[in-house]
């Protein structure tokens, strides 16, 4: 009979089994939380002719849903034992290929060449920013994310002009973020310290500029919020290297005032101010 991995004592002794324990070092938590199981699974919208790709598969608990759904799922794990564990979790569909792999290192062309995928995942808290910058950043990024992030941190990726952060910016960049809903600590065995959350990204089907335009793009940003309290123009004089007068002129041209903070400028905005800066610096 299968084990079911949303049950304490069955998980506990699954990995008592397998001489285990949650290791923190990698942000094992796992779900044991059926109803949030579902809720990820009804945001992602599997459909049978779906690959998806799971990264930090833990103990599979959401590769087998994934699996009873999609065409292919490439579930990747890093820690050796809770690969080993995965393997005999996910044992009975063909469809599950697994890898070994640290997810920052995981090319997804490599995986679904230029075919595309969504991307499902319970992601480690101490690894989400760099997470969503890598995906969303490849020369193929999914055509959705579902993903369970801590809940401060899914506040910060869906805010609006006035509380944005470079996280913000740059997952908005590339996509529409929102909270599905708010998943409490004790979902997870072991419960972690805070309150995480569903996020879903739906995707643009085409980055707004070029992948060498990106990279000048998000260094205005990221000189921008250098020193967040501060106004705009102190902050890119320091992070541009540039007099401040001259900045002065570019949020002019931008038709931005200079006296606002990086937090309060909107996508659109940075795009503005970025333009007139390539413009001015032919970079």
């Amino acid at each position: 009979m299968e084990i079911d991995l949303t049950n304490v004592r069955e998980l506990r002794e699954l990995l008592l089994t397998h001489n285990m324990r949650p290791n923190k070092g990698f942000g094992q938590n796992f779900l044991i939380d059926r109803n949030v199981l579902q809720k990820i699974i009804e945001t992602a919208r599997i459909e049978s002719s779906d690959e998806v790709l799971e990264v930090g598969s833990g103990t599979g608990v959401l590769t087998r849903e994934l699996a009873q759904r999609a065409r292919r799922v490439v579930a990747v794990e890093l820690e050796r034992d809770m690969l080993t564990l995965l393997a005999k979790t996910t044992h009975a569909f063909s469809n599950v290929e697994l890898i070994a792999r640290d997810l920052l290192f995981l090319n997804p062309s490599e995986v679904f060449d230029q075919r595309s995928y969504k991307l499902v995942a319970n992601l480690p808290y101490y690894i989400t920013a760099p997470t969503f910058r890598h995906f969303l950043e490849s020369t193929n990024p999914p055509t959705s994310m579902v993903v369970m992030v801590q809940w401060e941190v899914a506040q910060r990726i869906v805010a609006t002009p006035g509380d944005l952060s470079v996280l913000g910016v740059s997952v908005q960049f590339y996509g529409q973020p929102r909270i599905v809903t708010r998943v409490p600590a004790s979902a997870f065995y072991p419960a972690p310290k805070v309150d995480s959350a569903i996020l879903h990204v739906d995707v643009q089907s085409q980055a707004p500029l070029s992948a060498g335009e990106r990279d000048s793009f998000f260094r205005v940003v990221q000189a921008g919020f250098v020193a967040r309290r501060k106004q705009l123009h102190n902050s890119l004089t320091h992070g541009l290297h540039h007099k401040n007068e001259v900045v002065r002129d570019w949020l002019a041209e931008a038709g931005i005032e200079s006296s606002r903070r990086a937090e309060t400028l909107s996508i659109d905005e940075w795009l503005r101010l970025w333009r007139v800066v390539a413009g001015a610096t032919g970079r």
